[in-house]
């Protein structure tokens, strides 16, 4: 039986898509089956493993709004482990389309059923806002991956993202548990990068993971390649930390 995990922040450009993306590649990697759900209607995490979304039949969007099979709309990468149920910018209107349907918030819970059990993991990229999409990426998960970035504003918002969880938590899917908080863009010559740091240690201990995320060019280059850093450069530090994560991950989940 596959975990699920949702990557969730609303505050955007923390780092949500560009960790699926790696850290599915180093799941892959270490001989994980992985299945990749992009649930942001940028297709960010789609174009990053190299799908060519123009040519995309059926998407998260179909599965959702037209009960296609999960099955059907599931793409291969170039790393043999790895599969991907793309996104499309469709998805922008399906929470509109979704508002008429009976249990709305649990569509995506239902959708991946089919799934499940053929992957070791099932890691949803949620887009930047708390809507009904990252409500059902929420319901359908296991547990919940927030990135958060060592910037200023980092913790701004998560007490929201948390408040969300604790929602769904005891109204839509009372198993949902936080995997952890990952920090991203993590830059050690920054006092203001070490702050942050010890701020979330210091507020969330043994929820925050032991990997750190770091600022690393290769990291930013590879997606515009349409490839995981793994793939773009394996030694460069972005992959290592990604690789790293994925060993945590796999630790914390024996």
């Amino acid at each position: 039986m596959g975990k699920i995990i949702a990557l969730a922040n609303q505050k955007g450009g923390v780092g949500k898509t560009t960790t699926t993306i790696n850290l599915a590649a180093s799941l892959s990697a270490l001989d994980k089956k992985i299945l990749v759900v992009d649930a942001d209607p940028q297709a960010n995490a789609s174009s990053g493993l190299g799908i060519n979304i123009r040519e995309v039949k059926n998407s998260i969007y179909e599965c959702i709004v037209n009960k296609v099979d999960a099955c059907i709309a599931i793409v291969k990468t170039e790393l043999g482990n790895l599969d991907v149920i793309p996104s499309h910018i469709d998805l922008v209107g399906a929470e509109i389309e979704m508002l008429n349907f009976e249990n709305r918030e649990k569509v995506l819970k239902e959708v991946l059923t089919s799934v499940k059990d053929k992957y070791d993991y099932i890691l949803i990229d949620c887009s930047p806002s708390l809507g009904l999409i990252t409500v059902n990426a929420l319901t359908a998960a296991d547990s919940v991956i927030i990135p958060v970035q060592c910037e200023y504003f980092a913790l701004e918002g998560i007490s929201k993202l948390l408040n969300t969880i604790k929602i769904i938590k005891s109204k839509l899917n009372p198993s949902l548990e936080i995997e952890g908080f990952l920090l991203t863009m993590y830059d050690s010559r920054l006092r203001l990068a070490n702050q942050i740091y010890e701020e979330v240690k210091k507020h969330f201990r043994e929820l925050v993971f032991d990997t750190v995320i770091q600022r690393n060019i290769k990291l930013s280059e590879a997606p515009s390649y349409g490839q995981p850093v793994l793939l773009y450069d394996a030694d460069s530090k972005g992959s290592l930390n990604h690789m790293q994560l994925a060993e945590e991950l796999i630790r914390r989940n024996k």
